[in-house]
């Protein structure tokens, strides 16, 4: 089959050919019609610090997609052939005591595919049969290939108090952008977005945002919206330095701050002003919360109440990866699925 590779420690992916996955008892094999490109491909793209810490190639790239089942494991009764489905892609030991206390998403052992074994930019790939979540019918093959990064946004939002609060979300990248229609969605009494890059700037304002501002013009906005208290839920998408201490500055006295950006480098933090003092709550997001989050996103989605289309901005194959990888680092798209037809 033909599939993304990271073959060697060093830049760029390799599109080859490789065998088609074969699959034990417990597992199905997907014919993959979409993925989506995330942050973390581009890590990998690059081989910054981080992938080279943590990738041990030659492995196959890739972890959102949808598509259909084309064959199922002896042990296998949930799941049937000609299934439209997604999958979650961080396998978890199901037995271990984050995963049986509700909290498999945090669990340390956890394997993520495209990251820790083969993943989805290719023709076929394996999954365990608990891992699979089955689509809509009314769902797109675009929309299921996007339900991780939606996932991780409706974990951001989610766990914070929603409706009827002014909601701050500082960058407005493609989870930032899904953030701004769940609030939207949930109830939010205000949602100010900020960005340096007015393509973001503008796709929060076609999902709702009330304010979308640079984020020099952030503090009156939140400030007019929230009777000068400041925001009663902060979502930090961004892990820019200066995103987090504006997090930390313009949530409420008592207020939340939800984390989901991910800092390249240290930041230095005063606790006792910034957090201490104003009686803040943190909340880190890591991943979707296995499977609540995925609930939330199949009924917000089948409700029509919110709809992820905008965010999709660029449709390309396979063969245009560093197209993609060029699109994602200049800021000029939104999000970006590979069609794998």
């Amino acid at each position: 089959m033909k599939a993304l590779v990271k073959q060697t420690a060093g830049r760029g992916l390799t599109l080859t050919d490789v065998p088609v996955p074969t699959i034990r008892d417990d597992e199905v094999l997907i014919r993959v019609r979409r993925a989506g490109v995330c942050g973390t491909d581009v890590h990998i793209y690059e081989w910054d610090a981080w992938a080279a810490g943590r990738c041990k190639p030659p492995f196959v790239v890739g972890h959102e997609f949808a598509g259909d089942v084309v064959a199922v494991g002896s042990f296998v009764e949930t799941v049937k052939v000609g299934d439209r489905v997604t999958a979650e892609g961080h396998i978890v030991d199901e037995r271990s005591l984050f995963s049986r206390t509700g909290n498999a998403h945090a669990d340390p052992s956890t394997r993520i595919i495209g990251v820790d074994r083969d993943g989805c930019f290719a023709e076929f790939i394996a999954m365990p049969a608990t891992n699979v979540w089955h689509l809509d019918d009314a769902i797109s093959y675009d929309i299921g290939g996007i339900h991780d990064p939606m996932g991780n946004a409706f974990h951001t939002a989610l766990t914070a108090d929603i409706p009827g609060a002014v909601v701050l979300i500082t960058g407005c990248g493609p989870i930032g952008a899904f953030a701004v229609g769940i609030c939207k969605a949930a109830g939010a009494a205000r949602i100010i977005a900020t960005d340096v890059n007015p393509r973001r700037l503008e796709l929060a304002r076609t999902m709702g945002a009330h304010d979308a501002v640079h984020p020099d013009q952030a503090r009156d906005a939140v400030m007019a919206a929230s009777d000068g208290h400041g925001a009663d839920v902060v979502l930090e998408m961004s892990g820019v330095p200066s995103a987090v201490h504006q997090a930390f500055a313009l949530a409420r006295p008592a207020g939340r701050v939800n984390m989901l950006g991910i800092p390249s480098k240290t930041i230095d933090i005063d606790f006792a002003t910034e957090i201490i003092f104003k009686g803040l709550t943190i909340y880190g997001v890591v991943g979707r919360r296995m499977y609540d989050t995925w609930h939330q996103m199949s009924r917000f989605i089948r409700s029509g109440a919110f709809d992820p289309t905008p965010v999709i901005t660029h449709r390309l194959p396979l063969e245009a990866v560093d197209e993609a990888m060029r699109l994602i680092r200049s800021g000029e798209a939104g999000k970006i699925i590979f069609t794998i037809d």
